[in-house]
């Protein structure tokens, strides 16, 4: 998962002297997704009188359930699914978005067979009323819920527990190997000048060090994370080969 955003393109001549005074004015910052999701409250964060590039946060998700399953753990929830294949339907925002593949992966690991049901609008109201049973879910979209106790956490997708819930286990502590987290960056176009993306790459990295912005990002369980322009570029390698496996072998196709 990524932010982009959008840089001004100059004449090369000219790129060399305005890097040291990058940025002269606002830039703007697209988030392609709707207002009040994971990304959009990260980048509302994020966004002031700087621009910068590089990783902001992790992000775990929670594998959420409707408090009428009978699953209350993750270990009975596999269970009852291998009991009930094809019987319980999973949610997601849509087709090939991270917690699909979330999904597919467990699948892949575990043999459970869910009926997954894609989303172009939020599903969280059909979540909480029964007509859908689990998801994939950001911590930052069902914490509240998780509390107040409308929705069940089974498991946290990352290798560890979240700071923010720790009493809910890791994924991993019932299926050994299984680690799938999103991340919160920032991008911009290929072209931009080395120069710029170290001092954007530094100013990001200071924001996300400052103690009021970690305290935040870890409030709304987002474990603050801070990499080198070269590191950010590895994980979107490393995560991009990971993930197409995944697509490859549940045969994921765009609609």
């Amino acid at each position: 998962m990524h932010l982009a955003v959008g840089a001004a393109a100059l004449p090369a001549a000219v790129r060399g002297a305005w890097a040291l005074d990058y940025p002269t004015r606002p830039v703007r910052l697209i988030v392609g997704f709707p207002a009040g999701t994971g990304p959009d409250v990260i980048a509302r964060l994020i966004v002031r009188d700087i621009a910068a590039v590089g990783m902001i946060c992790s992000a775990p998700f929670l594998l959420v359930a409707n408090t009428d399953m009978p699953a209350k753990t993750l270990p009975e929830f596999i269970a009852y699914a291998k009991a009930n294949p094809d019987r319980i339907n999973m949610a997601s925002p849509g087709i090939g978005t991270t917690p699909h593949l979330m999904y597919e992966l467990l699948r892949m690991m575990t043999g459970i067979e869910l009926v997954h049901v894609p989303y172009r609008g939020g599903y969280i109201p059909d979540l909480l009323s029964g007509q859908v049973q689990v998801a994939f879910s950001t911590i930052t979209q069902s914490l509240q819920y998780v509390s107040d106790g409308r929705l069940r956490a089974l498991a946290v997708s990352s290798a560890k527990r979240s700071d923010v819930l720790p009493d809910v286990p890791s994924i991993g502590e019932s299926v050994p190997g299984y680690d799938a987290s999103g991340w919160f960056g920032i991008c911009a176009p290929k072209a931009t000048p080395a120069a710029i993306i170290d001092k954007l790459n530094n100013a990001i990295n200071a924001t996300v060090a400052e103690t009021d912005t970690r305290t935040r990002l870890i409030a709304l369980g987002v474990p603050p994370l801070s990499m080198t322009s070269a590191e950010f570029g590895k994980l979107i390698d490393d995560d991009t080969e990971k993930w197409a496996k995944v697509i490859r072998a549940a045969n994921i196709k765009v609609e």
